[in-house]
């Protein structure tokens, strides 16, 4: 599947129908809060996502998922991949697989959020994902943050310098 920058994956209320295998490209997560919407999460190249919670219970989402930048991806239908685990081992094994690695994920940013500051939290981003980094606007990296696009500029002058 392609999708044009800007256009929604899975949208608020939806249901979870596919699971998603980015080929080339990034996506953010969003979650509505009181006041503003929070980005939970960024995926890119070779990485699976979907809003997981509703495609395990088939209820709708609270997420949403959106393209920024145009996307190459494969994608599994719900049904299908039900039908595959029904008389797959391999399949069972790549449903655990992906169950285990979004929680893992999920896992990991929960426990930077609550042990690290926001700049060691960009300096593992900039470490990790420094390729992607430039395809993100400013803003919404700061949002990942859970910071000000001031706050970011300065701890981006102070890493740089």
């Amino acid at each position: 599947m392609k999708f044009k920058k800007g256009d929604i994956i899975t949208t608020y209320g939806q249901i979870e129908r596919n699971v998603y295998f980015m080929n080339h490209g990034i996506v953010e997560m969003t979650i509505k809060s009181y006041m503003s919407e929070k980005i939970i999460d960024f995926f890119f190249e070779t990485e699976m996502f979907c809003g997981l919670t509703s495609f395990l219970t088939q209820l709708p989402t609270d997420v949403q998922i959106v393209a920024l930048m145009d996307c190459e991806m494969e994608m599994i239908k719900y049904e299908d991949l039900m039908k595959a685990y029904a008389v797959s081992l391999d399949a069972n094994k790549f449903g655990r697989t992906i169950t285990e690695q979004g929680y893992i994920r999920k896992s990991d940013r929960e426990k930077d959020l609550l042990t690290k500051t926001a700049e060691e939290r960009y300096a593992e981003m900039f470490r990790t994902r420094s390729r992607y980094i430039s395809n993100i606007p400013v803003n919404k990296i700061a949002k990942y943050l859970g910071i000000h696009p001031e706050s970011l500029s300065r701890i981006r002058n102070k890493i740089n310098s």
